[in-house]
Order: structure tokens, then sequence, then C-alpha cells
């Protein structure tokens, strides 16, 4: 299924909760600000964004700047490590994510393959761990 074409999916019973993981190329990210496609990748996106909120199984996400604005910090042999960009040199970086309280992976999987990111990149689904006793 195509982004925009947003059936309702979920009804609360016995629902759990999974990430969302969207991934996005470097082409991908470039349509943020271009000239002539930014309307489109953030149409696309708002009407997801839209659909998931308007369902009620959101319990937050948020999407995340350009991968060369972050920062990665690792501790080795008791130091800091500080590095600027992303953890990995990767063809897809994670460009946002939700947290989603749904019946069954079928329907995160369901949600997921909407998302403008699964056209041309990657979404993640994962099981959200249960809170610590």
């Amino acid at each position: 299924m195509r982004p925009g074409n947003f059936a309702p999916l979920c009804l609360k019973e016995n629902a759990m909760e999974y990430a969302i993981l969207f991934y996005e190329s470097a082409e991908a990210d470039a349509q943020r600000n271009h000239p002539e496609k930014s309307a489109a990748y953030w149409g696309a996106w708002g009407a997801y964004v839209k659909a998931i909120a308007e369902s009620g199984i959101s319990k937050g996400g948020q999407g995340l700047q350009s991968p060369g604005t972050a920062t990665t910090v690792r501790l080795r042999g008791g130091k800091r490590q500080v590095q600027d960009g992303p953890v990995a040199d990767a063809k897809e970086q994670l460009a946002g994510f939700f947290i989603v309280d749904v019946p069954d992976l079928d329907t995160a999987l369901a949600w997921a393959a909407r998302s403008p990111a699964a056209v041309d990149a990657a979404v993640e689904v994962r099981p959200v761990l249960p809170p610590m006793p």
C-alpha cells in the first residue's frame, strides 16, 4: 500500500507497544529543504502523521534532524569519545520514530508499510520493553 491510503487499522483491545523506526537515504533527507521537492516530502509525512494521530494509536514520537547534526558518544577505557555525525556511515540513517499501541505485530507492520520511508528506504518495527519493576 502506498503512503496516503489510510484506512483505520486499530482496535485497542489487548494492545501492545511497538516502536516504528523510520530510516531515510541521504537523497530522501535532502528533499526536506529542496525548493522543488520539499512540499511533496512534507505533504506525505504530514498525511502519515495526521493518520497516526487520528487513529489514537500514538504514544509519542518525533522526527529527527538530519544525520549531520548528530553527535555520537562512546566510553572506551573509562574515557569519553565524542564524534560529530551519526554512529555509522550507512546508506540509510534514523530519521524519526513513533511508539504505537496496537493489538499485534501485523497491525504495527501495516502502519509501518504506509509510511513515506517504506517507499524508498526502510522502516523497522520492534516491540517496546515493558516498564521496569
